[in-house]
């Protein structure tokens, strides 16, 4: 018998995700968002997700979670492949995300209590009406909402609380592994701190794992172990955070760190930015090779 101790939690091997688009009559060519992507998620880590927008980066998190069925490519989740429709059924109780936009992800017309109870009530996670109420109570508590927010509905908060509503209903299902889609990058930077600070707090408090998609290098180094960096479909380099922000080996990473606002005025006029020149090939019709 395997010992899955020693497995991690998340593996990627070799995922494509291919979208056909249409450029004529009868015509069509293959969109590689996702192209020949692999790594690895250990229990208890946070693997950031970097790169510029249209990358592939929110693509990646959907289709571990099968939100995109993908194209090639094999998923693994605690030295199981998630093949089989019960598969992936299986994985999404103990798999979930958290979106960008905290203003259209919340069904307007439900109240927080019933926005954080749908994973409960779709898993059955509860045997009685009490119990539903006790539990909807405190996955609120965890993510610092009161309980008379329970009535309201979405439009109430601000987008700060609604991305707390959202990081509830996660919770829901008792998860190991979130896939946190750019979470804060719809929030205002005096409120980003303070979600961020509570993921940490959750991950500490509720052992996650974390998949934290963003393109704000500065909140990425705060808040991952292992940082993967992408560029047209591609991953282009994987390294511990440290290591990608003081000794970044790809040339697109040494320009994304580049244009990282330094707060040492003298280490920000002795720092050198590269800026990078052309166009950025079409995902289309990519070239061979390193895509950079």
């Amino acid at each position: 018998m395997s010992n899955h101790s020693n497995l991690p939690l998340i593996n990627v091997k070799n995922l494509k995700q291919y979208f056909s688009i249409n450029i004529g009559l009868f015509r069509s060519r293959p969109l590689k968002a996702v192209d020949d992507v692999s790594f690895s998620i250990n229990s208890g880590e946070t693997l950031g997700l970097v790169g510029e927008s249209g990358c592939g980066k929110t693509t990646v998190g959907r289709s571990i979670l099968h939100l995109y069925k993908p194209t090639a490519g094999e998923i693994w989740y605690k030295g199981k492949r998630i093949v089989t429709s019960e598969d992936i059924s299986e994985f999404r109780k103990k798999a979930t995300v958290v979106f960008q936009d905290p203003y259209s992800s919340l069904n307007p017309r439900m109240t927080v209590a019933d926005i954080i109870g749908e994973p409960l009530d779709v898993q059955q996670l509860y045997t009685s009406k009490k119990e539903r109420k006790e539990k909807i109570l405190e996955l609120m508590d965890h993510v610092g909402l009161n309980s008379e927010h329970a009535a309201r509905y979405a439009h109430e908060f601000s987008g700060g609380q609604r991305q707390r509503i959202g990081i509830a209903r996660a919770l829901a299902v008792k998860p190991d592994f979130i896939v946190c889609d750019e979470p804060v990058s719809a929030l205002d930077v005096s409120i980003q701190a303070q979600v961020i600070n509570m993921f940490e707090e959750l991950q500490e408090k509720l052992g996650l794992t974390y998949l934290f998609i963003a393109h704000d290098l500065l909140v990425v180094r705060h808040i991952s172990d292992r940082i993967v960096v992408m560029y047209l479909g591609k991953m282009v380099e994987l390294a511990t955070a440290e290591e990608i922000y003081s000794r970044p080996l790809h040339p697109y990473s040494k320009s994304l760190i580049s244009a990282v606002p330094l707060p040492d005025p003298k280490s920000a006029r002795s720092n050198k930015r590269i800026v990078l020149e052309g166009d950025i090939p079409s995902p289309l019709n990519a070239p061979s090779g390193c895509p950079f």
